[in-house]
């Protein structure tokens, strides 16, 4: 399975020297597969620990935190003979081992020339962090480009690469889109949707709501494991009621963000913070700022803490939550189908780097969202996840924010690549829209 990450790992090989890389993500995206069976071949040898899974390892990093100790003492307790200028030395789940997180910053600086590589599950709870002594990148969920490198197409794959516009294309790419919104982006329901491709659709959506149910559980226990001083069932009431609050439609009066009756005697934005966060902070959600009249970069500058819209991290798993079926899914006649669409696009623009997001609302017009060019100027990108491109939404905040350039994601073939100034562009080539503005 093909990750796109994987060049920026190669690059950081080729470096002469470099800081120890940090792979963080959520449970379950497949770091420990990018790092081992992608990453590794490009090295002679791999010696690879695993705190979660073999406690007993911390023991080399009980005493000495020289480099070389380290070394030695891991040599010794996995039998394992590791030549630091050929071999990629991989620290899984780095997170349980805090001794092993400080040692990153003495790799950092007594070894720049050796290959070691961390990952981790809950990297955003450390207590002590070694800032600026590593390369740190998130793994997400495999975006579209990724589901389609796993799906082996070479056709498909060319047309989305060079954004092909053509009734051919748009069928048989919005068709891998809606499967996508079943299968989400999860490496184990991806690779298992393709694995029983010669299966019955019973038989391979059954197989994928089974990993759905599981990774959902896991993440419910992970709550009470490791939630510290926060409170793990508000934790799950806020992770459990996303969906819903995603879909609920809220009037006027209601600026900022709000769970309604998900927790007893809780009703303001502080009484949620630390619940939000925590999520936050472990990558299963995605964070989206509203703001309110004539949009300015920075759009951080005039974002709100206590007005945020939450995503799932993963649009599969939030079609399990909200107990879609497939056949809805793909007939897309079904209730949420604009929140589906809406929160495909917040992970896509997450993967190429915004994050958070931001959208623009006025009275009862919205714009999901307002991204910034490289000169500044604002463009909103309005979200249809139908046929129908009509936008009242949209023309509003043309009348009253004068962009220079707009941009609609649609169920639809889009417009032409002539079309410079009121684009429409179809959802599943949203990764493309910062290349656009």
């Amino acid at each position: 399975m093909k990750r796109l990450l994987l060049e920026q790992l190669i690059a950081w090989k080729l470096q002469p020297e470099r800081k120890p890389l940090l792979i963080d993500g959520a449970r379950q995206t497949g770091k420990s597969y990018l790092l081992k069976e992608l990453f590794g071949r490009e090295f002679a040898g791999v010696l690879r620990i695993d705190f979660l899974e073999a406690p007993q390892l911390a023991d080399a990093f009980a005493g000495s935190l020289a480099p070389d100790d380290i070394l030695s003492n891991i040599e010794l307790l996995t039998g394992q003979v590791f030549n630091p200028t050929t071999d990629l030395l991989i620290l899984d789940e780095i997170g349980e081992c805090p001794k092993a997180v400080t040692a990153l910053k003495y790799f950092a600086e007594k070894a720049s020339t050796w290959f070691v590589a961390a990952s981790g599950s809950n990297i955003g709870l450390l207590n002590s962090f070694p800032v600026g002594k590593v390369e740190q990148y998130n793994l997400r969920p495999l975006t579209f480009r990724e589901f389609l490198w796993a799906a082996n197409e070479p056709a498909l794959l060319k047309a989305y690469e060079t954004q092909t516009n053509s009734a051919a294309a748009h069928s048989k790419l919005f068709d891998k889109l809606t499967d996508y919104y079943f299968t989400g982006g999860m490496p184990e329901a991806v690779a298992s949707w393709f694995a029983n491709a010669e299966k019955s659709i019973v038989e391979r959506v059954a197989a994928v709501q089974k990993i759905h149910a599981d990774l959902v559980a896991g993440y419910q226990r992970d709550f009470g494991k490791y939630a510290g001083k926060a409170d793990a069932q508000l934790i799950e009431a806020v992770f459990r009621n996303i969906p819903s609050q995603l879909s609920a439609v809220f009037d006027e009066s209601v600026k900022r963000f709000k769970f309604k009756g998900i927790a007893e005697r809780k009703s303001r934005y502080a009484e949620f913070e630390s619940a939000i966060n925590w999520l936050h902070q472990c990558r299963l959600v995605l964070k989206s700022y509203p703001l309110e009249g004539l949009p300015r970069a920075p759009l951080a500058s005039y974002q709100k803490d206590s007005m945020v819209k939450l995503f799932l991290f993963d649009v599969g798993l939030l079609n399990h939550m909200l107990n879609t079926g497939y056949r809805e899914i793909k007939q897309q006649g079904y209730e949420y189908k604009g929140y589906i669409a809406e929160n495909f696009v917040q992970q896509e623009f997450a993967a190429v780097g915004i994050e958070p997001s931001f959208s623009w609302a006025d009275a009862r017009a919205e714009i999901e969202f307002i991204i910034t060019n490289q000169l500044g100027q604002v463009v909103p990108v309005e979200v249809k996840s139908g046929k129908r491109t009509r936008a009242k939404s949209l023309q509003s905040y043309i009348a009253k924010c004068a962009p220079h350039k707009t941009i609609k994601l649609t169920g639809t073939q889009g417009s032409g690549q002539e079309e410079q100034t009121h684009l429409v562009m179809p959802l599943y080539y949203a990764e493309y829209v910062p290349g656009r503005i």
